[in-house]
Parts: structure tokens; sequence; C-alpha cells
């Protein structure tokens, strides 16, 4: 890597924007937990093993690992703008020998996933990096079972980080029903439901 290159990621990795998939070994480091740990999460998304999941932006699949341990008669399904931290997500999940992942390169759009597909849909720390929130959002709702979940994560120290209220109002624009709040502004998860018709 060339020293403007260098300059380049650390600029990113700093900033506003998508995180650089080169300093994607920084989002594994366990402090993480003081913040947000993977037992927490689980316990907010309220899983049942048998669940079709989807997590949006896992980069190098900190969570992933005990999600799919979680869902283990079911399925987690990665999905990431960045073929690199899918590929760097997909050797962390090889290697631990868990097969019930499936990885998922997203164009920024749209998502070639049927209606009504998955029980619940999450993402932490990366909403405020998505470009097209409110087509995420109204494909989410798509995408997500009647009743299904949408949980969105944020954390204290992400320059792309929402606030509670911001999240709430993308959330109702596309139809999702508030369900639960965990934490405060610092550090925080909303969980929305997609209404039963």
């Amino acid at each position: 890597m060339t020293k403007k290159s260098q300059s380049d990621v650390m600029r990113r990795f700093a900033s506003k924007g998508v995180f650089p998939h080169q300093m994607a070994f920084t989002l594994l480091i366990p402090f993480r937990n003081i913040f947000l740990s993977p037992r927490q999460l689980i316990e907010r998304l309220e899983l049942k093993d048998d669940m079709t999941v989807l997590e949006v932006g896992p980069g190098p699949g900190y969570f992933s690992c005990k999600i799919a341990g979680q869902v283990k008669k079911g399925k987690l399904i990665l999905a990431d703008i960045q073929k690199e931290m899918l590929d760097y997500a997909k050797k962390r999940l090889q290697r631990k020998g868990i097969e019930n992942v499936g990885f998922y390169q997203c164009d920024g759009h749209s998502f070639q996933f049927d209606e009504g597909t998955f029980d619940r849909i999450f993402m932490v720390t990366v909403i405020g990096e998505v470009e097209n929130r409110e087509v995420y959002l109204k494909e989410f709702y798509r995408m997500l079972k009647p009743g299904g979940m949408l949980s969105i994560s944020e954390l204290a120290g992400d320059p792309d980080k929402m606030t509670i209220e911001e999240v709430k109002e993308l959330a109702a624009n596309s139809s999702f029903g508030f369900y639960r709040l965990y934490g405060k502004e610092k550090n925080y998860t909303i969980n929305f439901r997609k209404e039963v018709i």
C-alpha cells in the first residue's frame, strides 16, 4: 500500500462514510463489548433457533458467529456493500466451522430476496453510512415477514451515528411500528415491527 493510499484509508477510518475494509481488524477488538456485546444483542433481537436473519453491514463478523450459533436450525445471511468485508467474515466463520450462514453483496439500492423472507433484520453502527436510507428501509419492510423485527443499534464514537429520533422518524416513514428501545442516546438499540395485517 502506498503512503497516499494509507493516508486515504486513515482519513476514511476517522471520518463519515463507508468504513474502510483495510481497518476491519479494529472491529474485532473485544473492548467493543462495553458498548454492545453479542450476548446483549442476542437478547435484544429475541431470537429463536429456527429464524432466518439478515445482518446488514457485518464488517468482519464481530456479532455474526454468536448470532449464527443462536439460530442453529435457521440461517444467518450477511449482507455488505464491500466484498472484502464479506470475504473476511466468511473466512472467520468457516474457521469456526459455522455453516448455517450465507453471504450477499449489496448494490446500495435493492436486495434480491423475496418478500417476507426474514424474521429479523439487524444492523449495528451501519445506518448512518447508508446513502439510500429510505430505499433500504422500504426494502427491509418488504423482506420481513409480518410481525418480523428490524433492529438498529448505534454506538458512541461512530462518526455517522444517528440520533434516536432520526432513526424513529426514518422507520416510521417506511411503515414500521416502534417496538422497544434499549439504552440511551449514547449507546442504544431500537427495535421496530412490521405490523401483522
